[in-house]
């Protein structure tokens, strides 16, 4: 068993972070058959229905919060993208168990989303895993500082990636930063709520409900924000795709 919490065997695999490799890279063969093109395989009215969009909220796709993270454009994008996710959730994954880290990636995914749609929808298209990916570094910010171990390194590579979102064109930094904010509050609402109960009560069941209890939490204020602004964008300011 690992220190937080996790139970770790000598014949472990990372499941889940594969899974969602093997799911990012399906939605882009789809995405790319559907086009008729690798480079340009969002290039259809059909993949671009799934992305997060002003038209998608306008009309009341609200699944787009979701599917749009696992999208993306161009194949460059999809393999920076799923070797961060590689990188980053094994660690976590092993770190945390599958079902928390499950819990981080999804919601994660969702403070993306709800980021771009509150503060970065208008003329924009947006699609890919960032947001879900940046949750994790957020989350492996939070475990280095709840394991007292050294940073640096990790702080250098997000400081690199804020100058990037800033200055790259096609990068959402709302996307990156939602994403960043809802994954280190998942983990920190994980590991360190727990230690508000009094050591003589910290059995294995009562710190595993105080941890899902702040991810309940978080996933509800998402969903409810997402669904709010869904529900109250303007119907008649925006055009059909195509």
């Amino acid at each position: 068993m690992t220190a937080l919490g996790s139970t770790t065997r000598r014949d472990w695999q990372p499941v889940l972070t594969y899974s969602l490799i093997a799911v990012n890279v399906i939605a882009f063969a789809f995405s790319a058959k559907a086009s008729g093109s690798i480079e340009h395989n969002m290039y259809s009215t059909e993949v671009a229905k799934l992305a997060l969009s002003e038209y998608a909220t306008a009309t009341g796709r609200w699944w787009t919060a979701v599917t749009s993270g696992f999208l993306h454009f161009g194949p460059i994008h999809l393999l920076v993208n799923m070797f961060t996710l590689y990188v980053f959730g094994r660690n976590i994954e092993q770190a945390l168990g599958r079902a928390r880290f499950g819990a981080i990636y999804a919601l994660s995914l969702l403070g993306g989303s709800a980021a771009v749609l509150w503060f970065g929808l208008e003329n924009t298209v947006t699609v890919g895993a960032s947001g879900a990916i940046f949750g994790l570094i957020g989350a492996e910010l939070i475990l280095f500082l709840r394991m007292k171990m050294d940073p640096t390194s990790l702080l250098v590579l997000i400081g690199v990636n804020v100058v990037a979102s800033f200055t790259l064109s096609g990068i959402s930094w709302l996307g990156h930063a939602g994403g960043f904010v809802a994954g280190a509050a998942v983990t920190a609402g994980i590991v360190y709520a727990p230690e508000l109960l009094p050591r003589d009560k910290r059995t294995r069941g009562r710190v595993e409900a105080v941890g899902w209890s702040c991810v309940g939490v978080i996933a509800a204020v998402l969903v409810a924000a997402i669904a709010i602004r869904f529900g109250t964008y303007p119907r008649a300011q925006v055009y059909p795709l195509g």
